[in-house]
């Protein structure tokens, strides 16, 4: 072995023990073959099937102007390789099945070769040579010297190890490599995520889904492509691109089209994409494929699926009509994109394909920016092209946004699967489609091309097209008096110039159109138009209007009225910050827990319409001139916790004053109850709601606003003169404890959550006004709390116990912590303010906790499995698991325990049935 080989070797051994010795620690994997994910499987199976070509391989080239350094170049892969370790993965087949096994890092040899011309064909060649993906390796290395300080690198790559989104990460990492070797430095291999770990979770996800995937793709068939008038020729597979530029301003008037419908940019361009096939077609049910990213954060390898789009066409006469559906199904889609596309496909079975073989989503769509490029010290980068003139897809379109170039149209064909005139045809569609959709969010869509061709015949002064579900359209012509217009003559125009599908099924002649009283063709009174099924477009309420406006605010896009608030981006934050907008704007009860529960504008605003019902429908807000002897103040009056406290002070003949926000007063039911309307964000409310009070339970909190809540307790102390002062406050203020079992009072230790030290600061501020003598300071520590109110039941949905409620609702594999006991104390309502007026009527100083209970995670996964009526099981596992369920203590509660004692009805069980009983799952 020569001593530079062997330098190379000491420096690869090297390098792979830095990178186990940096590696996170990890579970330690199965025995046996590792499985190959749902996409790798695929692609395993093509190249088997010697059916793939070069369609699957991705080649990576720049052009780079400057100095290149081959040898670091070459250490700087090798050190890429052995930090990912799907770049070094073979695969085998065992039983006909496939796997997959990493093998022990090697140097990365790098090719230099004297450009022949330009030398675009030694790149084309390269990048089009064929994988063994039995032996690897899957990266080889080509260097294309056009001068001494101009090169192309090229790196081909196969598809089974990376997808289009794992280039830019291997392109910055590569150039940080090149670059600590250039300056020597020695080379970090920071630990990268595995892609057989990701391959056996997929494996092992929930696939429950594919039923719906079954249902909603039923019946439907491959877009039916014009194909060419002979098989000979060209072989399947091999591909064509064409491209259109279009102007530089499109990008920003689709963007204009999208905010104006709640849309992002994808959904308009497939909107363009499904009218262009549509008027090549004539088809009015289509499925189109787009790419659905599942990347962990540094994960290199095949990490896409595919997700398969369905829309009926169903009359849509413009945008505003078609964007709707568009964007409605490809919500649907991603609500469920962890499916892999092989098992809807295997589901499927013969009806995912056509009589020709072609499978169902064999059209795909994307939207794509600036390609990533490899950028290395002292040199110039430029992406490089690579036409490999191979077709994964019978048809591809993409629209590109390049800084270099400005935007285009980009048409990619199967030359078996369409014909070349079409293919042109369909460009030119798509690209008048962007342009015009860019300009007016209302274009006309195809069939009003079949107007304007009646419209330019001589003898035709006037037409329209009547669209009807399910089958081709009817027309309407009038006379011009130029010539006689027949029918058959005008469909033999129509076919000349249409697909056959697009063609009306029958043109009658009028002497006038009917129109309505301002002007308009009036299509309801057309002979036929009673046969048509499409509905009626219902003008949108004010109120639905408004929602979508705060929607709007709040997301940066206004949505549709059926827009999801989740699915747009919207967050637990971002839904506090809706509702109290709305609720300021509208003056009726509204929190964020809502917008999460009714995540649409319609949805909300017909809350909003009920909400407001209530109101006019309840006894106005009741306030007494002068306040009673033994007044108690209780804040929150109407949420989870305050309703039951007032209850329970009513029923022990408490005077109350019940403070609640203005939109919500009128909730507070009792006719003996001094109602004050005030708001925690508004301290002079507070201040004017304790005046006069002999006790003050403060039971209101934010949740989501730290600074609010503390600003609140300094308000209301400030107020505060005698009597005792009692504070719903939380186990949250014990931080994380260490031990397994938590005393009243017990010192807090770190970390805390922004929650758990706004309730600490709000307890030390008690402490201090306690010292001056004017009554009780009482902390009353409470867990989760549960009971039969609308608060209670949201909290259980989407607060402390979202992530496991949400995952038992989904159904499936619920991954819970397998050592140590897991699980959470909680309290009922009613036990909870029993204890609160019994800490005010005997005036209970410091801290005490409210506890009712303990429960296991798995018993409380297993029982709302069974109430919800889902698949869910629970599973203790060595991995992770949902993020919200860490290891709890118990919690005593000696001081309070003979009034938290559990009275009938307030088991655990009873009350969570109770909570889930008014529930629409």
């Amino acid at each position: 072995m020569t001593t530079a080989a062997h330098r190379e070797q000491e420096e690869l051994l090297r390098l792979a023990r830095e990178h186990a010795r940096n590696r996170a620690p990890v579970p330690p994997r199965p025995a046996g073959p590792a499985p190959l994910s749902h996409a790798q499987r695929r692609m395993w199976l093509m190249d088997r099937l010697s059916r793939a070509g070069a369609a699957y391989h991705v080649p990576f080239a720049t052009r780079l102007r400057g100095p290149l350094d081959v040898a670091a170049l070459e250490r700087a892969l090798t050190a890429l390789v052995t930090r990912h370790e799907v770049l070094r993965t073979r695969y085998g087949q065992r039983d006909g099945e496939p796997y997959q096994e990493v093998v022990a890092p090697q140097p990365v040899p790098v090719t230099v070769v004297d450009a022949d011309g330009d030398g675009s064909r030694q790149l084309a060649e390269e990048a089009a040579g064929r994988f063994d993906l039995t032996t690897g390796p899957v990266l080889r290395t080509l260097v294309v010297r056009h001068g001494p300080e101009d090169h192309t690198v090229l790196l081909t790559l196969h598809h089974i190890a990376v997808d289009g989104g794992s280039l830019a990460l291997l392109a910055d990492q590569l150039g940080a490599l090149y670059e600590q070797v250039r300056d020597g430095r020695p080379l970090t291999t920071e630990p990268a995520p595995s892609y057989l770990e990701f391959a056996r979770r997929e494996r092992d996800r929930d696939s429950s889904a594919v039923t719906h995937w079954a249902e909603r793709l039923a019946g439907a068939r491959p877009v039916p492509l014009p194909r060419p008038s002979t098989s000979a020729g060209p072989r399947r597979g091999e591909g064509r691109t064409l491209a259109a530029p279009l102007p530089p301003d499109v990008m920003a008037g689709l963007r204009r089209t999208g905010k104006a419908y709640g849309a992002t940019v994808f959904t308009v361009v497939l909107a363009a994409a499904f009218a262009a096939l549509h008027e090549i077609t004539g088809t009015d049910d289509m499925v189109i494929g787009c790419a659905s990213g599942q990347r962990e954060r540094g994960l290199v390898g095949l990490c896409v699926n595919t997700l398969p789009i369905r829309v009926r066409w169903a009359g849509a006469r413009d945008a505003g009509a078609l964007l709707p559906r568009v964007r409605a199904a490809l919500l649907d889609a991603q609500h469920h994109r962890d499916t892999p596309f092989d098992l809807i496909v295997e589901r499927l079975g013969d009806a995912g394909r056509d009589r020709e073989g072609n499978s169902l989503v064999d059209v795909s769509l994307d939207v794509l920016g600036d390609p990533p490029a490899l950028r290395l010290p002292e040199c110039t980068a430029e992406p490089v092209e690579i036409d490999l003139e191979a077709a994964k897809f019978g048809l591809a379109l993409c629209l590109e946004e390049t800084t270099g170039n400005g935007p285009r149209c980009v048409l990619r064909y199967d030359r078996t699967r369409l014909d070349e005139q079409t293919a042109h045809r369909l460009l030119r569609s798509f690209a008048n489609l962007l342009q015009g959709m860019a300009a007016d969010p209302v274009l006309p869509l195809p069939y009003p091309r079949v107007e304007a061709i009646l419209r330019n015949r001589p003898e035709v002064a006037d037409a329209v097209v009547l669209p009807r579900d399910g089958t081709r359209p009817l027309a309407y012509v009038v006379p011009s008096g130029t010539g006689s217009p027949t029918p058959d003559r005008l469909l033999t125009a129509l076919r000349a110039r249409l697909e056959p599908a697009a063609v009306p099924l029958a043109v009658t002649v009028l002497d006038a159109l009917p129109r309505s009283s301002d002007g308009t063709v009036d299509r309801s009174r057309l002979p036929g138009a009673a046969e048509t099924t499409a509905a009626p477009v219902r003008p949108l309420s004010e109120r639905v209007q408004l929602v979508m406006a705060a929607f709007g605010e709040v997301l940066g896009e206004i949505p549709g009225p059926d827009g999801d608030f989740i699915a747009l981006g919207g967050q637990s934050l971002m839904a506090v910050r809706l509702a109290e907008d709305l609720r300021a704007r509208l003056r009726l009860p509204l929190t964020g827990l809502d917008i999460l529960e009714h995540r649409t504008p319609s949805a909300l605003a017909a809350l909003l319409d009920e909400r407001a019902r209530q109101r006019e429908q309840s006894a106005p807000a009741r306030r007494r001139s002068g306040t009673r002897p033994g007044t108690v103040l209780v804040t929150g009056a109407t949420g989870g916790v305050g309703a039951f406290i007032v209850r329970e002070l009513v029923a022990r003949g408490h005077p109350v004053r019940a403070l609640a926000r203005p939109d919500s007063a009128h909730l507070v039911h009792g006719s003996d109850i001094e109602v004050v309307e005030g708001e925690l964000a508004d301290p002079d409310s507070l201040r004017a709601a304790v005046s006069g009070a002999d006790a003050v339970i403060h039971a209101a909190c934010t949740f989501t606003a730290p600074d609010v809540d503390r600003a609140a307790m300094r308000a209301l102390l400030d107020g505060w003169q005698h009597g005792p002062f009692v504070f719903v406050s939380s186990i949250d203020a014990y931080g994380q404890p260490t031990g397994t079992s938590v005393a009243e009072g017990a010192a807090t230790e770190e970390p805390l959550s922004p929650y758990g030290r706004a309730k600490l600061d709000c307890e030390q501020m008690l402490w201090t006004a306690s010292a001056e003598d004017r009554g009780a300071g009482c902390a009353v520590r409470a867990p989760i709390v549960w009971g039969p109110h609308p608060r209670l039941r949201d909290q259980l949905r989407w607060g402390a116990t979202g992530s496991l409620f949400q995952a038992v609702q989904h159904g499936g594999t619920v991954p819970l912590p397998d050592d140590g006991w897991y699980g959470t104390p909680w309290v009922h309502a009613a036990a909870l303010a029993r204890a609160i007026v019994a800490c005010a009527e005997r005036q209970v100083h410091g801290v005490v906790n409210a506890i009712g209970g303990h429960i296991r995670w798995a018993e409380l996964a297993t029982e709302l499995a069974q109430l919800l009526d889902t698949s869910a099981e629970p599973v203790r596992t060595p991995g992770p698991a949902l993020p919200e369920l860490r290891r709890a203590p118990h919690f005593d509660a000696q001081t309070l325990a003979a009034h938290l004692a559990e009275q009938p009805g307030e088991d655990w069980r009873s009350t969570i049935r109770a909570m889930l009983g008014g529930v629409v799952c």
